[in-house]
């Protein structure tokens, strides 16, 4: 042995075990603890303590090789047993063998843009997504954004329903009051409802044209700067409103103050429709009242009207300049279908008022040829012609009536309703540029906190101690209008939100219902038309 040059004092025997020893202990660390920490214990494992004999390894009674169903359940001696499922910054031991493919976690990775709708829970009152326990991970956002969405409009429509609204108004007995240019037209405004808001359930007050004026002026005042969309008042046309006035009774004045009693009424309708409007405190006083106070700044040319005329270009001239980096999506998607539905509804109205004045003209030629016919057949020898003539001119004059009829359907049912919805979608965008007002005043705030801030870091580096409180008060003001200003914009942006789809609701309803109404003054011309037709037939088959 010795002379093959190997150490009398290394037995071969002691090596084998001492190698066997060391790959027991190899593979016993390499399956006790995690697989980030395998590297780092195999090491500790191929390198013992140099202290340490080679008989020290082996305690007495230690098995090398425990039985294959025996769990591991905890690490070597020689660290400290330490109970990871207590640790809050790792997972349980038990998931670390767990054999289920699926991640309970895999959902953490998905990012919520700061761009996204589902901003506005981050920005909630409530206890944050983040550490409220929630069973399955894809709803911590979800929930709340349906909620929102689904459930409170649904309890709007509730609100809203055919049941709970139970309210008429008409507008009716136009009357001149005065004489000259100081005269007026005054309305009869009749209610009848069974509400509990009203003292009684049929009631009925005069009204001038300037007291629906003011009403709409109070509200819009009041509601249009937080998001509610205000119903538009009848406009104003001082042409026509002069011809009254001044002129004697003719048939344009008569149809004027016709389409102006009937805006009036629609107005009211799509007012009191509205269930914050309709419990307004001005509503009120202006359906039961029997005097209003005089209303102020609704004269066409008056300062007031020019000063509006002003800050109306103002405001255009600002909203082409500002440009807001919207943070929602479904707001830039809504002024979008917002401005293509404008665009539509103006050339589908100037097309329908293209119709009724072909109607009207038709009227009149028709009125004409009849009169002619009629002349033909009194000038005529021959008995049957002049009979089937007399006969024709008398069937033009009945449908020389149903042009006038639908002409007055097409107006009144068609084309007010797509002017209505003109002034309407008007309104709405007026909503989204007081949220866009709204949004910069908010950042307006920030930036002048910002320089506020800076101008305290200023101060503090000056060493300026009698400025540098009069600053921190200037900011903490600043902080609370900041805060404020958030507030708001995230109030006015679930309003519209809601009023949007109040009146997506109410648009689809009017169209339905007006568009039926038109279809059917449609068909019974059609159906008089054929009748007249067939009446005359036989008159035409008997000339011989």
């Amino acid at each position: 042995m010795t002379a093959l040059g190997k150490p009398p004092d290394s037995p071969p025997q002691l090596s084998l075990c001492q190698s066997a020893v060391r790959q027991c202990v190899c593979v016993c660390v390499s399956v006790s603890y995690p697989p980030s920490s395998q590297s780092t214990m195999a090491d500790t494992a191929r390198d013992p303590p140099p202290e340490l004999s080679d008989f020290q390894e082996l305690q007495d009674g230690e098995d090398l090789f425990p039985e294959p169903s025996a769990p591991l359940e905890s690490g070597p001696a020689s660290l400290p047993a330490e109970d990871i499922s207590t640790n809050s910054n790792g997972p349980k031991q038990d998931s670390l063998f767990d054999d289920d493919p699926e991640d309970l976690f895999a959902e953490a990775t998905e990012e919520v843009s700061l761009d996204s709708p589902e901003r506005d829970v981050l920005l909630s009152d409530g206890p944050s997504p983040a550490i409220t326990p929630i069973t399955p991970p894809c709803s911590l956002i979800t929930p709340h954004i349906d909620m929102f969405t689904h459930c409170s409009f649904d309890e709007i429509e509730e609100e809203e329903g055919g049941d709970s609204f139970d309210m008429h108004i008409s507008v009716s007995d136009p009357e001149k009051v005065g004489d000259g240019m100081n005269a007026y037209m005054a309305y009869k405004v009749s209610t009848k409802t069974s509400m509990s808001l009203f003292r009684s359930q049929d009631f009925s007050v005069k009204r001038r044209f300037s007291d629906f004026l003011g009403l709409h002026s109070k509200l819009a005042s009041k509601y249009l700067h937080i998001g509610y969309i205000v119903p538009p008042a009848p406009e104003k046309s001082i042409v026509g409103m002069t011809k009254v006035k001044v002129g004697k009774e003719d048939q344009s004045s008569n149809e004027f103050v016709e389409k102006r009693r009937s805006a009036l009424e629609r107005y009211l309708m799509r007012t009191v429709k509205h269930p914050t409007l309709l419990k307004d405190p001005d509503v009120l006083q202006f359906l039961e009242s029997s005097e209003l106070p005089r209303a102020v700044s609704t004269q066409a040319l008056s300062s007031a009207g020019i000063l509006r005329m002003v800050n109306k270009a103002a405001e255009a001239v600002n909203k082409m300049t500002i440009k807001m980096n919207e943070s929602d999506a479904w707001f830039e998607e809504k002024q979008q279908h917002f401005d293509n539905l404008d665009l539509q509804l103006r050339k589908l109205h100037a097309s329908v008022e293209s119709l009724v004045c072909h109607r009207r003209e038709l009227s009149v030629n028709t009125a004409l040829f009849a009169k002619s016919a009629a002349m033909l057949g009194n000038s005529e020898d021959h008995t049957a012609l002049s009979r089937a003539l007399s006969q024709l001119a008398e069937v033009e004059e009945k449908i020389d009536q149903l042009h006038q009829d639908q002409a007055n359907a097409d107006f009144y049912c068609f084309s007010e309703l797509l002017g209505d919805y003109v002034r309407l979608i008007t309104a709405v965008k007026g909503v989204f540029d007081h949220r866009m007002k709204t949004w910069q005043k908010w950042q307006d705030g920030q930036i002048l906190l910002q320089k506020k801030r800076e101008a305290e870091a200023k101060l503090q580096f000056n060493n300026k101690p009698e400025k540098l409180q009069q600053a921190k008060d200037e900011m903490r003001e600043l902080e609370g209008k900041v805060q404020q200003g958030e507030r708001d914009f995230e109030l006015i942006s679930k309003t519209i939100r809601k009023e949007v789809s109040r009146f997506e609701k109410e648009r689809v309803k009017d169209f339905k219902t007006i568009i039926i109404k038109y279809l059917e003054s449609l068909v019974q011309t059609q159906q008089k038309l054929i009748k007249y037709w067939d009446a005359f037939l036989p008159e035409a088959k008997a000339i011989s």
